[in-house]
């Protein structure tokens, strides 16, 4: 459900229907014709703060608006555009991705309009991977492919999923389940020319030595990526042990890359049941045999899936539970 949906509208009975509409989906409002608005200034703001972004006007000056802020797929708002009288409710960016299709229907229905569904793969009643990436959570590493693989299913062609893990239900029409295929579920690297998709549930488990600079981490991060052949679109959360939450640089580095810190005590550490990568020194610095596996197994609530990786003052490793996928879409 979106959070952060911004109104506008140029007409007075626009301005009512946007009044109700934002009652019913929530969010804020705004009048095109209020004394010293900037259309351009408005847009620019709300494209990069706003989930969506809901136009109760002219499609044409919608566009315009839009147009001087476009990126991707992957990071557009959802944008749509409804006449004053809400009789046509029209997705017109981010329809799957950022679910502008399905609250152009929610839309539609507050206002006893119809919505307007241009989206080919919704049109045919058809599997749309990309839709089916936002409903599983995961991230879509190269949106590029996403024609490619839609294109396969538009023309009745069957397209293959690669997954290490079970995905519940029946696949839709046109899917199948297969070690190799036009798209992969995966943390881990595969060609550039599958499309990628990837659970955004890795806890990044660090391990560091007093007074370590972001820099410092950064740049074994990298090298730890490169190494292992991860995904950095997996991580969602850092954990350390919480004699570490005060470094200024490991804090730095987890708000450079928007990532929450978690920190745990010595005790919750080795507490934890497992086989770890035990170092006597770490024991006798900070209590416990090992913080970046310990830790990361306890904040994802998972198991391994890269273990320790050392390097310049720094350890990493990476957990996460296992992705509960079904066909949902």
């Amino acid at each position: 459900m979106m959070k952060r949906i911004a109104y506008i509208s140029f007409t007075e009975r626009g301005k009512k229907l946007a009044e109700k509409l934002c009652a019913g989906t929530g969010g804020t409002t705004e009048d095109a014709r209020s004394e010293g608005f900037s259309l351009p200034a408005w847009t620019e703001q709300v494209f990069t703060s706003s989930e969506a972004l809901i136009f109760v006007g002219a499609a044409g000056i919608c566009v315009r608006a839009v147009a001087p802020f476009l990126k991707n797929k992957t990071e557009d708002p959802a944008v749509i555009c409804l006449d004053e009288a809400g009789q046509f409710v029209i997705p017109l960016l981010s329809g799957h991705l950022g679910g502008a299709n399905a609250l152009a229907q929610e839309i539609a229905h507050l206002c006893g309009g119809t919505p307007v569904i241009t989206t080919a793969t919704d049109v045919n009643h058809l599997f749309a991977v990309d839709l089916w990436a936002k409903q599983q959570q995961l991230q879509v590493i190269n949106p590029q492919c996403i024609k490619a693989v839609s294109s396969k299913i538009l023309a009745g062609e069957e397209i293959t999923v690669s997954c290490s893990w079970p995905v519940a239900g029946e696949p839709p029409e046109l899917v199948a389940l297969g070690s190799t295929g036009d798209a992969a579920v995966t943390f881990h690297r595969v060609s550039e020319d599958v499309l990628t998709l990837v659970p955004h549930t890795a806890v990044l488990g660090v391990g560091c030595r007093k007074g370590i600079t972001e820099e410092q981490l950064e740049d074994v991060f990298q090298l730890f990526c490169d190494k292992r052949g991860f995904y950095p679109e997996a991580i969602c959360a850092v954990s350390t042990i919480d004699r570490k939450s005060r470094e200024s640089g490991l804090r730095a580095f987890c708000k450079t890359h928007g990532w929450p810190l978690r920190c745990f005590s010595t005790e919750e550490l080795d507490a934890l049941p497992g086989e770890y990568s035990a170092s006597d020194f770490v024991r006798q610095t900070v209590g416990v045999d090992n913080v970046c596996e310990r830790s990361s197994v306890l904040a994802s609530g998972g198991s391994l899936i890269e273990n320790k990786f050392a390097c310049g003052g720094v350890t990493f490793a990476l957990a996460a539970p296992v992705p509960v996928l079904d066909w949902r879409f």
